[in-house]
């Protein structure tokens, strides 16, 4: 089983544009409705625009704050390039790079364009 979280958003175009800037990512499938991105050929984020229902009806109360309580959690095999994308890239930085005490590795808090709470963080095997 893999995760394959979906986070509704105001603009698609524009939220795929921030995560594609800052975590690597490409389009796998476009719209202006709903969004794969992709690294590596591996799905990691769907977006929904969140006045759309489709087959599915609404998945958010916009009266509501997004992602409260949520984490949306990427394990970087390159924390240094995910970084250097970062600070390239209009981001709101929480949390800035950090030795996190309980897993020992780094990490940086993000919000996205839509208040989403986003952690890049630095993989718990480094790569050789």
């Amino acid at each position: 089983m893999r995760a394959q979280p979906l986070v509704s958003v105001d603009d698609i175009e524009r939220a795929a544009d921030w995560y594609c800037n800052v975590l690597g990512a490409v389009s796998g499938h476009g719209g202006c409705e709903y969004e794969q991105l992709l690294v590596d050929g591996v799905l990691i984020l769907q977006l929904h625009r969140m006045d759309i229902g489709h087959h599915h009806g609404a998945l958010c109360d916009p009266a509501r704050p997004r992602g409260n309580g949520v984490a949306i959690w990427f394990e970087a095999g390159d924390f240094d390039g995910a970084l250097a994308r970062v600070r390239t890239s209009d981001v709101d930085v929480v949390t800035d790079v950090h030795v996190n005490p309980n897993a020992g590795h780094r990490e940086i808090w993000l919000r996205d364009l839509d208040g989403y709470l986003v952690v890049i963080a630095e993989s718990s095997t480094p790569s050789t």
